[in-house]
């Protein structure tokens, strides 16, 4: 509940003037907002109340379940998908990948290196060599021979076809064209000339011209301007039909639309905008309100909890419990745990003991089984034994053996 007072906003001009809140607003605004904001607080605290109650709720939640939920999920989804696909990555994937990989690089890479290297270079050097020496020259060779012998063979050819060519022309083709010319063509052309193309052109064309230019032009120039009146006539009757139509919708539709808006819609509007405005701003101030009260009343239960709960739980903790704990602890655990300590003493003495007196049974039947040990008394015992404590007489510095010399 404490985030509401974090709510605090800048405040925002809302066209009010200096003087308070209805100062500028008009009798409307007055009438209307000190009802709106009361019902409006009436019915926002409840539902503030709620809201904080099931935020604190959704925090205490979140705090406690989801958060370790949330946690002990992470931790199965990376062992249940994560860390098993992490092992096979490093432990399987990857070492087979690497003996693959050399594998691959014995039996392919490096044998293939050794195929180029050792047999396919030389043998391109070799062929390379083979083009270069051997059959680029004789290629070159055969190309210049054959070019002479073509130039040769072209040469002749040439000549040989000039002069047919020349002897066909001047013996055939030239006196056989100027026949035909003299016997066939100029005859039929002086025929077609005076036959068919003046009879046709005195007796269709001009005909035809002096009609189109005396009788259809003048005709056709006529027609145009009738039609460009009658046209003229139908589109200034258009018009008027139109202006008129315009006219009569105009008075009969757009007036009173206009007037419909303009003195209906638009007061009504202002006075819905004035309405929502000020409900907007009544819930606002409401659910300021609200939330203040929600804060009290949060403060109040969290205080009614802590002396009717959490205060006589820490005085019987104080009081009763950590007074009877200091008594349990002096009269009963540290004797027990005294007698405790003792007791492992006296089984280490014992355990001791025992030790002692089997290592003495083991050393007795050794020297009656094998007899006295050869370097003296001391029995061959496989235990390992204590350094002896340094004395002056036993150090083993430098400077000891030189005084000892």
């Amino acid at each position: 509940m404490d985030h509401v007072q974090r709510e605090k906003r800048p405040a925002q001009p809302s066209g009010r003037g200096p003087g308070g809140d209805g100062a500028s607003g008009g009798c409307l605004v007055v009438a209307i907002r000190m009802p709106v904001r009361i019902v409006a607080l009436v019915l926002v605290v409840p539902v503030r109340m709620a809201w904080d109650a099931l935020a604190a709720a959704g925090r205490f939640l979140y705090r406690t379940v989801g958060r370790p939920a949330g946690r002990a999920l992470a931790w199965l989804a990376r062992a249940v998908c994560v860390w098993p696909f992490v092992a096979l990555w490093r432990w399987v994937l990857v070492p087979a990948g690497r003996g693959l990989a050399w594998l691959a690089r014995v039996l392919v890479v490096v044998p293939a290196g050794w195929v180029r290297r050792y047999l396919l270079a030389p043998l391109g050097r070799g062929l390379a060599w083979l083009y270069a020496r051997v059959l680029t020259p004789v290629g070159r060779g055969a190309l210049w021979l054959l070019g002479s012998v073509g130039a040769v063979l072209a040469a002749v050819g040439a000549g040989l076809w000039t002069g047919t060519v020349w002897l066909v022309r001047y013996l055939v083709v030239v006196p056989v064209a100027w026949a035909v010319r003299y016997l066939l063509v100029v005859p039929v052309r002086w025929a077609v000339r005076y036959l068919v193309v003046v009879p046709v052109r005195y007796l269709v064309v001009v005909p035809a011209v002096w009609l189109y230019a005396r009788v259809l032009t003048p005709a056709g120039r006529a027609l145009a301007r009738c039609a460009r009146g009658v046209a003229r006539l139908a589109g200034v009757i258009v018009a008027g039909g139109v202006t008129a139509l315009l006219w009569v919708g105009r008075i009969l539709l757009i007036v009173p639309v206009v007037a419909f808006w303009r003195w209906v819609l638009v007061p009504v509007g202002r006075v819905l905008l004035v309405v929502g405005r000020e409900v907007g701003e009544a819930l606002g101030h409401a659910w300021r309100v609200a939330g203040y009260v929600s804060v009290a009343v949060g403060r109040f239960l969290a205080a009614l909890f802590r002396w009717v709960v959490v205060e006589p739980v820490r005085w019987v903790y104080r009081g009763v419990l950590t007074p009877l704990g200091h008594v349990v602890r002096d009269a009963v655990l540290r004797p027990v745990a005294e007698a405790a300590r003792g007791a492992g003493r006296a089984a280490r003495q014992a355990v001791a003991a025992a030790r002692e007196t089997v290592r003495q049974a083991r050393a007795d039947v050794r020297r009656a089984l094998f007899g006295e040990h050869p370097q003296g008394d001391a029995p061959a015992s496989r235990e390992p034994r204590r350094p002896a404590g340094r004395t002056l007489d036993g150090s083993t510095t430098a400077l000891t053996h030189l005084t000892k010399d």
